[in-house]
């Protein structure tokens, strides 16, 4: 009796291993991502962390094999009283990550004072949050952009949709994936730079994604092919995957001249 329940349990296990792997789509991508916020409010500390991200950071994180690096300033920073530059950084893994820890950082960019060493009432920043994000299974390894237009002109468009639940957040997670959203995007050419899920942040549970376009027109109209789509029409009214985000936060950016997406 006793064999013939291990053997049951086996069986059951095994059963529900090949169910699992049948359902869910074939992983291309298990990298991670930071992107971290600047916040500041004058131009003196635009100017510090701009020269600290230029000259220092940027060279030391290629030199330790990270590469297609993107620095973004968000459309409306002008008249925003709460200014951002945000920098997005993908790691092939956690252990890379790891790796370049705040003191790894300090030690080999040690000589730009106006960041590393400014005084304590001349901070180089407001204050700065760090988002680690996990990549969809279906994101693609991250790569040089493909737009070509002045980079002046780009729009990067930083999407966070927060979910009601974690079951909820969950089942969005699976639209984008399994359910064929990244999919649609792909195919109608929103070239995307990340679809991912926060791991750890400060708004949970949520996930977040950046497509790029040439300017904003180009923007529009991509939206709104992608509102007119057929398949995304069958998506958007399929039970299963209905009232999976309860916030939405836009965000327009542009790129500074010495970022590398």
């Amino acid at each position: 009796m006793k064999k013939l329940f291990s053997y049951f349990i086996i069986l059951l296990v095994s059963s529900l291993l090949i169910s699992e792997s049948n359902a869910a789509p074939t992983a291309k991508n298990t990298g991670y991502f930071i992107l971290k916020v600047y916040h500041y409010s004058t131009a003196a500390q635009e100017a510090s962390i701009d020269s600290f991200l230029q000259y220092s950071y940027l060279p030391f994180l290629q030199s330790s094999k990270i590469n297609n690096i993107g620095v973004f300033k968000a459309i409306a920073n002008d008249t925003a009283t709460d200014k951002k530059i945000y920098v997005f950084i993908p790691f092939k893994s956690l252990k890379q990550w790891e790796g370049l820890s705040a003191p790894a950082v300090e030690n080999a960019v040690s000589g730009d004072g106006g960041y590393i060493n400014a005084a304590y009432n001349k901070a180089a920043y407001t204050r700065f949050e760090t988002i680690l994000l996990k990549a969809f299974p279906l994101m693609s390894e991250i790569g040089p952009s493909k737009l070509a237009g002045p980079k002046s002109e780009r729009v990067y468009e930083l999407r966070s949709y927060e979910g009601p639940s974690e079951k909820l957040f969950r089942n969005k997670v699976k639209m984008f994936n399994e359910g064929g959203e990244t999919a649609l995007f792909s195919r109608l050419g929103f070239n995307a730079v990340f679809y991912s899920e926060v791991v750890f942040g400060s708004k949970m549970p949520n996930l977040m994604y950046m497509t790029s376009f040439e300017n904003m027109k180009s923007r529009d109209e991509h939206w709104k092919a992608f509102s007119a789509d057929p398949e995304w029409k069958t998506l958007a009214a399929n039970r299963e995957y209905q009232h999976n985000v309860s916030h939405i936060d836009i965000t327009y950016l542009r790129p500074t001249d010495y970022s590398r997406l």
